[in-house]
């Protein structure tokens, strides 16, 4: 039962973060082979100025080792750091 919590910069249209969840839930239901109930999705928009403290210091870099997908930013190239 897969949830999946994306965090973006505030500021996505409402349009944005449906075609998201919903390419998000296509996608996990298709790789785990799950049906649609089995799949939650939450988008939590994060302020810029905010975002190294509140995601890259709390949920990025502790777990480094564990990201399947690594960001291409650190606290010298991301803006407000």
């Amino acid at each position: 039962m897969p949830h999946i919590i994306v965090k973006v910069a505030a500021g996505k249209t409402e349009e944005e973060k449906t075609r998201l969840t919903e390419d998000i839930t296509r996608d996990v239901m298709k790789v785990f082979h799950l049906g649609q109930d089995a799949v939650s999705v939450a988008i939590e928009e994060i302020q810029q100025a905010d975002w190294m403290d509140t995601v890259y210091k709390t949920d990025i870099l502790p777990h480094w080792d564990t990201l399947y997908k690594k960001p291409g930013y650190g606290p010298d190239t991301i803006k407000n750091a």
